[in-house]
């Protein structure tokens, strides 16, 4: 394979996984599609907020709509609170207000013409999480660095199919990256958005931490078996097919989760 089809395959797999798991993960905006009054359109509905103001629901709507919004914290036997839809031009517009880091309020959204009005967004709610906010200056460098990671993973992986590349530089470039992304700036991001540095095995089971320590695994896997040069391509293509396998996963998956039965403040920013 040449070199440059193969960093365009390293790059097309590592793009592709990372648009999927961006579309598929729980704090991407949900997308609904209604049919209300005859009138079909489509609009998407925040997942996700910061903890620094309450969170807009905002989404474009025929003039003839109206509606309101039912809330309650997740998993709490809170009753449901009513928020009107407020009319902004060609928009519909309401506010959540803001909870604690990690925190979550469940949804629903109903609209109607008149005093007829259904829920657009189905018998379950939407779920929203809030988040502390995170500087630029970290998450940048951690989104590069862990999609770097990928790229170089999915760079072994190709070279231990083939006998003419030794997937060793390739592993070490992997390994690095994925230490300093998941290790260090990964925690460093979770500290600055839900107050805590690793929330997976043993302390907790935060999905996004257990599985760059999975990924992680097999690849020091992968380097003890290629020592003294040797291309161990049977554990090098192992470790990247599992780490492609686990960035499919959709990020924040299982994330941090606020439990408000433990607060001393049984209603903080609740209805």
């Amino acid at each position: 394979m040449k070199k440059f089809l193969f960093w365009f395959l390293a790059v097309a797999i590592t793009l592709g996984s990372a648009v999927y798991q961006r579309m598929t993960g729980p704090t991407h905006p949900l997308r609904v599609k209604a049919e209300v009054e005859d009138v079909t359109f489509k609009f998407r509905l925040p997942r996700s907020a910061e903890t620094t103001r309450d969170a807009e629901v905002a989404f474009a709507a025929p003039a003839h709509l109206e509606g309101f919004i039912e809330y309650q914290r997740f998993k709490t036997e809170d009753p449901w609170t009513r928020i009107e839809l407020e009319r902004r031009g060609d928009e519909l517009v309401a506010f959540l207000p803001k909870q604690p880091a990690a925190g979550k309020l469940a949804y629903r959204v109903f609209l109607g013409a008149g005093w007829m009005a259904g829920s657009v967004t189905g018998e379950a709610p939407v779920i929203i999480r809030f988040k502390d906010p995170v500087p630029a200056w970290l998450i940048i460098p951690h989104v590069i660095v862990i999609f770097g990671a990928m790229l170089f993973s999915t760079a072994a992986g190709l070279a231990a199919l083939g006998r003419k590349r030794n997937p060793r530089r390739l592993v070490y470039w992997a390994v690095g990256l994925l230490f300093v992304g998941g290790f260090i700036l990964g925690p460093l991001v979770q500290k600055y958005a839900f107050g805590v540095l690793w929330s997976g095995f043993p302390l907790g089971t935060d999905l996004t931490d257990n599985k760059t320590a999975i990924a992680f695994l097999f690849w020091i896997a992968a380097l003890i078996a290629g020592r003294k040069g040797r291309p161990a391509r049977g554990w090098v293509l192992a470790a990247a097919v599992v780490t492609l396998i686990i960035f499919l996963i959709p990020h924040s998956l299982m994330g941090s989760e606020l439990d408000y039965s433990q607060m001393s403040d049984p209603m903080p920013g609740g209805p």
